[in-house]
């Protein structure tokens, strides 16, 4: 994270991290066994302002006090994007909803996630998304994601059924790895639902999506960013959709595990922060397409960047094809085929 910046700068976000040269080492944003399963809710929806634009506010938050720094709760609505493009405050009544995520990182070192879903309200007409975010310090991201679907259900139902639900997730302590906790919520008419949500054994890889970098990347790309990810290099990664930055970036973090990306790490980064590729140290961050012009304006060092729409490489260092030995490279290259062959993925060339 650069120097002088406090947790308020949500660009400097880190993934649950073990020092250099060691593995296996767990986190404690994996390790929290007995804590709560999170510790806001927050909902945030476009309002519009007096010159006619539409600018992100919470307009819901559970619990109704936030403790912790004042500074970060005021980021929560650039982070959580509700707006999916300029100048367009509603989307198409069809559009799906999106999962995506982002991590905050505290001057202590402590580290939250945001876990975020994009949905269109229930109705008719013109509606303008929605952001529910649960803020946590535990990395689980399939058992989240879980969750928002409980809550996306309950939202198209009304804002009301979504508080006892939540009410009763925060009254039950995180279960332990490989153990279920149960929780009854009420539906008005399907009646009481009982909810089981369970714990990875191991918590590490359960979020990744491989399938979706081997489907937009050829085994020979994936090579490229994974040596210039070993070698601490800067990472940009581009895509308009935000489940796709979130997934591909995830993905490409977990393909040095045991070990984790120790650097900046931003899954998506909010149009605010987009001098972040100016950082002179390592960086992994995913941007979407339409700011692509904006980000080729600044002052960058070299980097990796990469089109995950089109399945390119936009900008290199030129030294890729030489990082790995050539016998690894073989090795990975041959790994990466088989399982693209086996699993009739046809990734772009």
């Amino acid at each position: 994270a650069a120097e002088g910046k406090d947790e308020a700068s949500a660009a400097e976000n880190i993934p649950p991290r073990v020092a250099q040269g060691k593995g296996g080492e767990r986190s404690s944003i994996l390790s929290s066994a007995g804590q709560f399963f999170f510790e806001y809710l927050v909902v945030v929806s476009l309002k519009k302002v007096s010159d006619g634009r539409y600018e992100p506010k919470i307009t819901y938050q559970f619990p109704k006090v936030f403790t912790g720094t004042p500074r970060v709760h005021t980021q929560f609505p650039a982070l959580s994007r509700p707006c999916p493009a300029p100048g367009a405050a509603s989307v198409p009544a069809g559009a799906r909803s999106e999962t995506f995520s982002f991590v905050l990182t505290n001057v202590d070192g402590s580290r939250k996630i945001g876990y975020c879903r994009r949905l269109l309200p229930s109705g008719r007409g013109v509606r303008l998304p929605e952001v529910f975010c649960i803020i946590s310090c535990l990395g689980c991201f399939g058992l989240f994601s879980k969750i928002l679907d409980e809550v996306e259900k309950r939202r198209q139902i009304s804002m009301a059924v979504i508080y006892p639900f939540m009410q009763g997730l925060r009254e039950s302590p995180f279960p332990a790895p490989g153990k279920s906790v149960t929780i009854k919520s009420f539906i008005p008419e399907s009646g009481t639902e009982l909810i089981e949500l369970t714990r990875p054994v191991d918590a590490h890889l359960e979020h990744v999506e491989f399938q979706a970098l081997l489907q937009r990347l050829s085994p020979h790309l994936i090579l490229h960013i994974f040596a210039s990810a070993v070698l601490e290099r800067r990472l940009i990664f581009l895509a308009e959709e935000l489940s796709v930055l979130s997934q591909c970036i995830h993905a490409v973090a977990a393909l040095l595990y045991p070990f984790t990306w120790a650097h900046t790490y931003i899954p998506v980064v909010p149009e605010c922060l987009l001098d972040t590729v100016c950082c002179p140290t390592p960086f992994m961050v995913g941007i979407q397409m339409r700011h692509l012009e904006q980000v080729l304006e600044q002052p960058m060092e070299e980097a990796l960047m990469v089109d995950l729409c089109q399945g390119k490489i936009i900008r290199a260092v030129g030294d890729e094809e030489e990082i790995l030995p050539a016998k690894l490279q073989n090795e990975v290259l041959t790994s990466l085929n088989r399982h693209n062959s086996n699993n009739n993925v046809h990734s772009k060339d």
